[in-house]
């Protein structure tokens, strides 16, 4: 049903509880009563925990895949609990509910993984036989491909909590985005940022969604007066990469694009999980053109790479 906001009505926003998902809700509350010229109080962040925050012992390929941190937002916004959803956009599936759609994005922060230890000061320096720990499996497939001679094991939670895992001696090294660091003021727990042309991120990395239903022009509206259009060319690009590749949560890929002018640059990688082969891809052209491309290299890595590129050997 198509919403319009009245002087005493409350824009409400679908929220995960995490320090960092908070941080975010907060940026885009902040950024929509400014340009909307709304009182800051009429904007509500409803917390909503989901299947994703619950489940901490296993990695969430076994439970079902990334979806889960989206699966309880959505559901409220389409019971219409929620006016909009705020997401880490790395962490929505490619394929959206018919009668929901990512409205839009702010600007992008830095897209990059950083590298995070205390016995080395990069990922090349890491002693042989290191343990190196992430939940994500594009992470722990390029950091074998890299250095196959590192443990790589799961490490779940959130910032804080893989942070003090680190420091409690339970890994050896970890990665983390750059852009949840920065938001949560902990870029000086960074070792190192590891650069674009080593290690590509994950689609959509760094940047923030802003999800809506479709029928509700109101508040669509008012999420396009804060649209970055860069930023939503991008992630197009990076999502339709995805969606070619059926990218999971089990699926080791990145993809990363860069709009400068009315040009955008695209470039994408998948790996086996173990890292022992990888494939690449480049595109380049017009913006308007930034589904086309990021679609055809995702085709031209699945016909390179063949059906059962992905199977663990």
């Amino acid at each position: 049903m198509t919403q319009s906001l009245t002087p005493s009505a409350i824009l409400r926003i679908g929220s995960r509880g995490s320090p960092l998902a908070l941080v975010q809700a907060r940026e885009v509350k902040s950024r929509l009563a400014a340009a909307a010229g709304l009182d800051a109080e009429r904007v509500e962040i409803k917390v909503i925990r989901t299947t994703g925050d619950l489940v901490q012992d296993r990695p969430l390929a076994d439970a079902g895949g990334k979806g889960l941190f989206a699966k309880e937002i959505e559901e409220a916004l389409l019971a219409g609990v929620i006016d909009l959803a705020v997401h880490s956009s790395k962490d929505l599936p490619t394929i959206l509910p018919a009668s929901l759609v990512l409205a839009g994005f702010l600007p992008r922060e830095d897209a990059r993984d950083a590298f995070i230890s205390r016995k080395a000061k990069a990922l090349g320096d890491l002693a042989p036989g290191s343990v190196v720990g992430t939940a994500s499996p594009r992470r722990q497939a390029f950091v074998k491909r890299l250095r196959p001679d590192v443990t790589v094991v799961t490490l779940r939670g959130n910032v804080e909590t893989r942070l003090r895992k680190l420091d409690a001696g339970e890994v050896d090294a970890t990665l983390l985005a750059v852009a949840g660091l920065k938001r949560l003021g902990f870029l000086s727990a960074a070792t190192t940022i590891l650069e674009l042309d080593e290690f590509l991120p994950a689609a959509a990395q760094g940047a923030i969604g802003i999800e809506t239903r479709v029928d509700d022009t109101a508040t669509r509206a008012l999420v396009a007066m804060i649209d970055d259009r860069d930023t939503a060319t991008a992630i197009a690009a990076e999502r339709a990469f995805l969606a070619v590749l059926d990218g999971s949560c089990r699926t080791p890929i990145g993809g990363h694009a860069v709009v400068r002018g009315g040009t955008i640059r695209f470039r994408g990688m998948i790996a086996k999980p173990d890292g022992s082969e990888s494939f690449e891809v480049a595109r380049e052209g017009a913006c308007e053109q930034a589904l086309e491309l990021g679609a055809d290299a995702g085709r031209e890595l699945k016909d390179r790479a063949g059906a059962d590129f992905f199977q663990q050997n």
